[in-house]
């Protein structure tokens, strides 16, 4: 059986993830707490990424070499860059990069040293997947969320993007900072903080990654105020329903 690994960023999505697993148990490892079970039949490990590139890869690799996952899935929130990408939306990576990473004049800038590129894949096929849940997920919005929350954060006709993620270890809420990073990436979609980490690790361990994430905000002066609220009402619930979702899909 494939054992797969369910990161969060954030405690409320992990622990609306762990209500789904009918048997898990806890294990700790590494200074964090791991818990094994099943989800629709399939062995999982759900952890909690930490934030941050250094705190992702560390999760990434015990999950691999403790854990035995062969695959990740990621579920988290992120700031919205491109034009178009909006509170409520959901981005689904196909690649990742780090956007505070520049070893230049030795390397181009971007490039992550000794692997001659600067942007690493999500695995095409488990992203797919993942797509095919996200999909699901929007579609039945109003199942997932009342209509008071649905109005409270204008999320009428939420869409799902596909493309470039880009990670780094500075949060990004300014709109300076924003067009800064829009002008020198104009094609990324969102901005967090650590799946360009994860992206990196898997591909040093060949292990399939994909990931998710719902706009929050829009990572510039603007950018939401009840952060917290909106973890919980609506990212929280984007997650577990596409976590489902996407189990249910595997049977």
């Amino acid at each position: 059986m494939t054992r797969t690994a369910i990161v969060s960023a954030m405690h409320e999505e992990l622990a609306a993830v762990l209500a789904l697993m009918p048997d898990e148990r806890r294990v700790q490892a590494a200074g964090r707490e791991f818990w094994q079970g099943h989800l629709h039949g399939h062995e999982v490990v759900a952890v909690l990424s930490r934030i941050g590139k250094v705190a992702a890869a560390t999760t990434a690799t015990v999950l691999i070499e403790r854990f035995g996952v062969q695959r990740i899935v990621f579920t988290g929130v992120a700031g919205g860059l491109a034009p178009g990408v909006n509170v409520g939306d959901m981005v689904v990576a196909e690649h990742f990069l780090q956007h505070d990473l520049d070893v230049s004049p030795l390397f181009p800038r971007y490039e992550a040293p000794g692997y001659g590129t600067a942007r690493f894949a999500a695995d095409p096929a488990w992203t797919a997947a993942l797509v095919q849940a996200a999909t699901a997920t929007l579609a039945d919005l109003p199942h997932i969320l009342t209509p008071a929350t649905r109005d409270e954060f204008a999320l009428h006709a939420p869409r799902l993007h596909r493309g470039l993620l880009i990670s780094g270890d500075r949060f990004v809420a300014t709109t300076a900072e924003s067009r800064v990073l829009q002008q020198a990436l104009p094609d990324a979609l969102a901005v967090e903080m650590e799946g360009a980490a994860f992206a990196q690790v898997c591909r040093d361990y060949g292990v399939p990654l994909a990931v998710v994430r719902t706009i929050s905000d829009r990572a510039d002066d603007a950018a939401h105020v009840d952060f917290a609220r909106f973890l919980q009402t609506v990212a929280a619930r984007y997650s577990v329903a596409t976590m489902d979702r996407l189990f249910r899909l595997l049977c």
